[in-house]
């Protein structure tokens, strides 16, 4: 038998070619549109409490319902009961506008039925969520009418056909699509939790999670417990045996995970998902991932599989036979220290690139989905907004972070930290309105409803806390969704940004200020100058013909030439050698 390590010896790593620099968008579903008004969840799915109703789209986030208000005084204790009503329906209207944006590749937060707003507590895995679709009702008799243990029972329910159909009207547009899922844990409504509950130590699952007590009628004492994901135990975690789970659970997510690869079970994933994005990766054993990994190159040799992992200890999982790539956090944490805080030096900024390219194997660097912010972080106007603070703070706004909009200087330097992310080596990914001028402190502020350019949106003057703070306009951002889409533009159209080698040719420590070319062979190569001060400067370009890739303007003449790089801005020159 061949062992793991001698498995990923024979391997080489490599990595899809579609994914390499290519524009991500991160969809939080239940927050991203509503395209159906005939398919909202009910109090009773949100379990809400009296006076329960859907949350209006384009009211103040701090803005308070009568329920919410006659429930509690703390805006925390409530606000992840609210429910907005987005759906697949909304998704699917609002394809054009991802594709006009320079997107490739949607990432999806969950989108399997569970109960909670962001659906990281499966109910099922083999169905999508029954708000999700255009028939909850029928969605929840097909979900009644199964066994879900066996998996020549399931159908296919409206919301799983109309999910099918996104696949199909995205790839039309040439747009990959990733799901997310979670092998750690499962909701306490999933379906072979439930049977575990009511039959305890008879149940056919009683092995599927890690029970440290059942019930005993006869012994008050003796009540059911179990493991919860962190101590939660509201997601019962998955057992595992030597860095695997036990082989009925395995069994069942290799089929729902083939459902959703491979639709019409033909051999041909085409109709199928793209690719994953694992959840709390590292807290699932790797002989888990290693065999899983394996089952899906088999489906479909060009998936991708994006681990989450925040720290370095994503290298031990990016590797021949198990992740793809990992959401890049480690170039959140680089770019927030020298564009946002000021705390470190443009040397040390350079550096900590160096150590990622070290970490990573070769060929995956095109591929490692650079982010700023997601569903697990304040959003990228918020951090600079609040300069200083953590990263991810894990807490709500105290007093001294600020919630409210950002001014113009804050918008400039989001903007040349966007030019960095679509610039620099890696694939850039957009949390969804990001890109149309959303702000929000840490889960659960960073999940707004989505702002359009068809919605008016109430002005923002309400506080978490009561506190003062000023009244802001909170309308759709033309100036930076257009300057979004001209730097994914400007991406697609030069291969030299998506799959070229990068280097660092100055860092000006007392100017902060950063030059740094894209090249490779058959392409001519790019140059872009990062400007963190509030001062013009100056950089010398080598070329007897080169044109500003930002405003289009040609710069000719001598071959040798210096340009000016306005405060708080770029520019992304292109060479004619």
């Amino acid at each position: 038998m061949i062992s793991c390590s001698q498995r990923e010896n024979e391997i080489k790593y490599s990595a899809p070619g579609w994914a390499e620099g290519i524009v991500w968008y991160q969809i939080f579903p239940e927050r991203f549109r509503d395209g159906d008004k005939t398919n909202q969840p009910n109090r009773e799915r949100a379990r809400g409490p009296e006076g329960w109703a859907i949350t209006e789209w384009s009211q103040d986030w701090y803005k308070r319902d009568a329920w919410e208000i006659n429930y509690t005084d703390d805006f925390y204790a409530i606000v992840r009961e609210r429910r907005y009503g987005g759906d697949l329906q909304g998704v699917i209207d609002k394809l054009d506008y991802l594709k006009n944006l320079g997107v490739g590749a949607i990432y999806f937060n969950p989108v399997f039925d569970a109960q909670s707003m962001h659906k990281y507590d499966a109910t099922y895995y083999h169905h999508i969520d029954r708000n999700f679709g255009p028939d909850p009702e029928g969605d929840v008799a097909q979900f009644e009418s199964e066994d879900p243990g066996d998996p020549d029972t399931w159908g296919w329910t409206e919301g799983d056909k109309l999910f099918l159909e996104l696949i199909k009207e995205a790839h039309a547009r040439d747009i990959k699509v990733v799901i997310d899922g979670v092998f750690n844990h499962t909701g306490t409504e999933f379906w072979a939790f439930q049977d575990l509950v009511k039959n305890q130590e008879n149940s056919a699952y009683k092995d599927w999670y890690i029970v440290t007590s059942f019930d005993d009628p006869d012994t008050p004492e003796n009540e059911f417990d179990y493991e919860g994901w962190w101590g939660f135990k509201g997601l019962p975690v998955f057992r595992e045996e030597n860095e695997n789970l036990m082989k009925p659970t395995k069994d069942h997510v290799f089929e729902i995970t083939r459902r959703w690869m491979d639709p019409n079970g033909d051999g041909d994933p085409s109709d199928g998902v793209d690719g994953w994005r694992l959840d709390v990766a590292s807290e699932v054993g790797k002989n888990f991932w290693r065999d899983w990994h394996a089952f899906i190159r088999e489906i479909n040799p060009e998936v991708v599989t994006i681990a989450e992992i925040w720290n370095e200890e994503a290298k031990e999982f990016i590797t021949a036979d198990m992740f793809t790539t990992v959401m890049n956090y480690r170039f959140a944490y680089a770019v927030k220290g020298f564009f946002i805080d000021q705390s470190i030096t443009a040397e040390e900024f350079a550096n900590r690139f160096e150590e990622i390219k070290n970490d990573y194997p070769e060929g995956s660097l095109h591929v490692l989905q650079n982010l700023m912010d997601s569903h697990d972080t304040p959003r990228l106007a918020t951090m600079i907004v609040n300069k200083g603070q953590d990263y991810n703070p894990d807490r709500y706004p105290e007093e001294g972070y600020e919630v409210r909009k950002p001014n113009e200087e804050e918008l400039a330097v989001q903007k040349l930290i966007t030019t960095f992310m679509f610039t620099w080596k890696g694939s850039p990914m957009i949390y969804y309105g990001t890109e149309s001028g959303m702000w929000g402190a840490d889960d659960p502020d960073d999940r707004k409803p989505m702002v359009w350019d068809d919605i008016e949106y109430e002005v923002e003057r309400n506080h978490p806390y009561g506190w003062e703070r000023p009244a802001d306009e909170n309308n759709f951002n033309t100036s930076l969704h257009n300057f979004y889409a001209s730097l994914a533009n400007i991406r697609n159209e030069n291969t030299v940004l998506k799959r070229g080698d990068a280097q660092f040719l100055l860092l000006d420590e007392e100017n902060q200020f950063i030059v740094f070319t894209r090249s490779m062979d058959g392409e001519k190569p790019i140059m872009v100058a990062l400007n963190r001060s509030n001062e013009v400067q100056t950089f010398e370009v080598k070329s007897c013909n080169a044109v500003d890739l930002i405003t289009q303007d040609k710069v000719s003449g001598e071959c040798t030439f210096e340009l000016e790089v306005p405060p708080i801005g770029s520019r992304i020159i292109r060479l004619s050698d």
